[in-house]
């Protein structure tokens, strides 16, 4: 298989499309998992990054990571995440406009009463009353 095959495969996993019907994962689907999700997308930017000679691991993360991760929500970007969600676009739709992982609009969803917190945050205090995390998302 060529690298750019498995590339397209693993970003359409990734985005939650089965590679092979085109049709997108159920809620309930493994691959619809957070853990899952970002462990395909470390696998993507491993697979299409250039080989780095020596340069430290954490200047290679923040250098991957989106550029508004770690920054304060700001109350503005707070309505515009919960509108744009209500009015249907997908997590990763939202951590692209917002410039976030996935995760964060996740846990900033949970926070704003939208979803449920993510399966690795249940237990921590995010937001009392959430939501149900609709199929679509």
């Amino acid at each position: 298989m060529e690298k750019a095959d498995a590339l397209k495969i693993i970003q359409q996993l990734a985005d939650g499309i089965d590679p092979h019907t085109g049709k997108a994962f159920g809620a309930d689907s493994p691959y619809q998992h957070p853990d899952t999700v970002r462990a395909l997308f470390v696998a993507l930017r491993a697979l299409d990054a250039p080989p780095a000679a020596s340069k430290p691991r954490a200047a290679a993360a923040a250098e991957n990571a989106p550029s508004n991760s770690g920054k304060p929500w700001t109350d503005d970007e707070d309505k515009a995440l919960a509108a744009a969600f209500d009015a249907g676009k997908k997590i990763l739709e939202l951590a692209t406009a917002h410039q976030r992982s996935r995760f964060a609009i996740e846990v900033r969803l949970a926070k704003l009463g939208k979803i449920e917190q993510p399966a690795n945050m249940r237990g921590r205090k995010v937001a009392s009353d959430t939501a149900t995390y609709s199929a679509q998302h």
